[in-house]
């Protein structure tokens, strides 16, 4: 068994996201935008693990958001994407992103007790409760009204996966959305569970997280709102005995001057947006999701523009290393890092940023 970077240490964790989908985070029309090939993920996952970088998280989609790219149209499917880079790194951190509507509890309990198996031990597992309607759609599903019922159907999901890792022995379940008569779970992953991630904005979605999860995922739009949020997160994963970290994501564009990283950013996020695949990704979050305040939109759709709603990290790699060590004073156990292009992009923020981390202290 190796370590799992995610439940080692208090230092600041470093992980990136959507590199399994086209264009990464960022719904931009420009040709040298992410291909979120096989090789290229490999080629990244091999670069993050030298560099000591803490995991990787996939977001798991089903149709893309439409615009000129038809941005997040292409996207490798998680679970297989977490086993094969797990296959192929040694130290990294990789997981897997579900939905409960779209798998049964008894399938994901199996695949990733593999997987961490493959990893030894450092698989993890981000739960979607659900959000995107048209998804739902796609599937053949009905995206339930009220939060309320989600987020019980997601309890009773995660219920099922954790009692299949847990026993022993051949149960039955005669639950409110799931029946099972005589199953067992063996084998359960190497600790017993793996790190579980849940992004949640509405209050039943983070009495969710806080019962359930070890890290939630939030936004990281306006810090001074964050420092309140997190200080409440944490104080309710305390009352029910539990710990919780907050987790935030980031998009950079790190370049040796201001002027050239902001030629860029205007390059990538206002001269060649996709803008009807941001409209789309906007109107669908504020529809069926409260992870954005509703009375930053303009901002917002800035953001989205540049990397999918990220804390903006944009400049010369002092800015890039300071607004990090501001996301650790807000009191963010993390963030993860995009990229317009990750392979060809990371090098440089890791030879020129991390170092700086380090000398503060929080790597």
């Amino acid at each position: 068994m190796t370590t799992n970077p995610m439940l080692s240490g208090d230092r600041f964790r470093l992980g990136t996201f959507s590199s399994n989908c086209s264009s990464g985070m960022t719904p931009t029309k420009i040709a040298e935008r992410w291909d979120n090939s096989w090789d290229n993920n490999l080629t990244l996952a091999k670069m993050l693990d030298e560099a000591g970088i803490d995991f990787m998280l996939p977001i798991a989609r089903w149709i893309g958001y439409g615009g000129e790219t038809d941005f997040h149209g292409n996207v490798l499917e998680t679970m297989t994407w977490a086993a094969g880079l797990l296959a192929a790194t040694k130290n990294i951190a990789v997981f897997a992103t579900i939905h409960t509507a779209a798998n049964h509890p008894a399938v994901v309990a199996k695949q990733i007790a593999t997987i961490d198996q493959i990893g030894h031990g450092r698989a993890g597992l981000n739960i979607v409760a659900g959000w995107n309607k048209p998804e739902y759609e796609a599937l053949g599903l009905t995206l339930p009204d009220d939060h309320e019922t989600r987020y019980a159907y997601a309890q009773e999901w995660f219920d099922l996966v954790r009692k299949l890792w847990a026993s022993k022995e051949h149960f039955d379940w005669n639950g409110t959305y799931f029946k099972a008569k005589q199953i067992k779970g063996d084998p359960a992953p190497i600790r017993g569970s793996v790190p579980i991630i849940n992004a949640a904005g509405s209050p039943q979605g983070r009495n969710f997280a806080t019962d359930n999860a070890d890290f939630l995922f939030t936004p990281a739009i306006d810090l001074s709102r964050s420092v309140g949020e997190i200080a409440d997160l944490k104080a309710q994963a305390k009352t029910k005995g539990r710990k919780i970290d907050v987790l935030t994501f980031s998009h950079v564009i790190c370049r040796p001057s201001r002027d050239e990283a902001e030629a860029f950013l205007h390059h990538t996020a206002v001269a060649n947006t996709d803008t009807a695949a941001v409209d789309n990704l906007v109107n669908l979050q504020f529809a069926h999701a409260q992870s954005f305040p509703h009375d930053l939109l303009a901002q917002i759709k800035h953001l989205f523009a540049m990397g999918h709603g990220g804390f903006p990290l944009v400049g010369t790699p002092d800015d890039v290393a300071e607004g990090i060590l501001k996301l650790h004073a807000t009191g963010f156990a993390g963030t993860t890092l995009s990229f317009v292009d990750y392979v060809k992009e990371f090098p440089y923020f890791r030879d020129n940023v991390l170092p700086k981390l380090q000398d503060a202290g929080i790597r």
